[in-house]
């Protein structure tokens, strides 16, 4: 009979990750995010029975439950590509040391950290090093490898992430593998509300100052488009572009479609489909469209995590769990 794992969860945000191991078989018992308006949304999909609201710095490790696996998709901007790339310059690039002090305090079993895929490359490698060498010399085995959600989670975006995954047990980090890649069979197409129309909200009028442009290079309707700086770029992979948390926030990187009905913007909805959430997950009616894009443009793949958690869960359940199951 295989053990269902307790999981606490730092940087929650509204759920991803816990979405993705809850329906792997796990039980979350903690989780923790200090954006208020992602707690609103946290709360709407998971009741308010375990969320501890507020900056991580200020938790005292001994407050958190025992748990069998962390998970943290700790702030990615500081490593990003499309950010400043300050890496531990950054105050929220230094929040992996919160993780470490998480990690350190509770001795979960194992551990998932989820972050872009710059931050392999980040500073020439050093950061990344640092990172690797830090959870080692806490005695953790690890593996990680970059996957992308079209790859990897049969969803229509194209979005690499590394994860990091880490056993105290050397045989069950030998057990685990990371999922292997499967065939893209979910199409723009299957996401898109293209049947009916959606909020007038969505859409451009003539009084934008981009509508003639875009009327003039938007024609596909199973295509998404961006509107960047300076000019519209389609998005010839049939695939959806990078959703990303300042895509609500203007013209900049704005997923576009187009239907018979004219041309708008990706509604959250979409988004969170995008992002392969399942549809029963719930939106909160008392939240900005601005907080809902940037929610879910910080968020994960569900099931790209659901399939790692499977993986890890099933390692460690080979690992001889309770009974046998010893630290390394």
């Amino acid at each position: 009979m295989n053990n269902q794992y307790n999981v606490g969860s730092m940087f929650a945000g509204i759920g991803g990750i816990c979405i993705g191991f809850k329906l792997a078989g796990a039980k979350i018992i903690w989780a923790n995010e200090m954006d208020k308006y992602a707690c609103i949304t946290y709360r709407e999909n998971f009741g308010d029975g375990y969320l501890v609201e507020g900056d991580i710095h200020s938790i005292d490790v001994k407050e958190i439950p025992d748990i069998d696996i962390l998970t943290s998709g700790f702030p990615c901007q500081a490593f990003s590509i499309a950010g400043y790339r300050r890496g531990f310059n950054d105050e929220r690039g230094n929040l992996f040391f919160e993780t470490l002090r998480v990690i350190q305090g509770k001795r979960p079993r194992a551990f998932i950290i989820e972050n872009v895929k710059n931050l392999v490359g980040h500073d020439g490698g050093k950061t990344f090093r640092i990172i690797k060498e830090a959870l080692i010399q806490e005695g953790y085995n690890i593996k990680y490898q970059i996957l992308n959600s079209m790859e990897f989670g049969n969803v229509p975006q194209n979005r690499e992430r590394i994860y990091i995954v880490g056993f105290l047990n050397e045989e069950e980090c030998d057990e685990f593998h990371f999922p292997k890649p499967i065939r893209l069979t979910n199409k723009v197409s299957d996401i898109l509300d293209n049947k009916v129309k959606v909020d007038e909200k969505y859409y451009y009028t003539s009084s934008s100052k981009y509508y003639d442009e875009l009327n003039e290079t938007i024609i596909k309707e199973d295509t998404i488009y961006q509107l960047r700086r300076v000019y519209i770029r389609e998005n010839k992979s049939n695939v959806c572009p990078t959703l990303t948390a300042n895509m609500g926030t203007g013209g900049h990187n704005v997923p576009l479609v187009k239907d018979k009905y004219g041309i708008r913007k990706l509604t959250p909805k979409e988004c969170l489909a995008f992002q392969g959430f399942p549809k029963e997950y719930k939106i909160p009616s008392n939240l900005s469209n601005g907080q809902l894009y940037k929610q879910i443009g910080n968020s994960v793949s569900v099931p790209v995590v659901n399939r790692i958690a499977k993986e890890m869960i099933s390692a460690m359940n080979k690992s001889n769990k309770n009974n046998n199951y010893r630290e390394a």
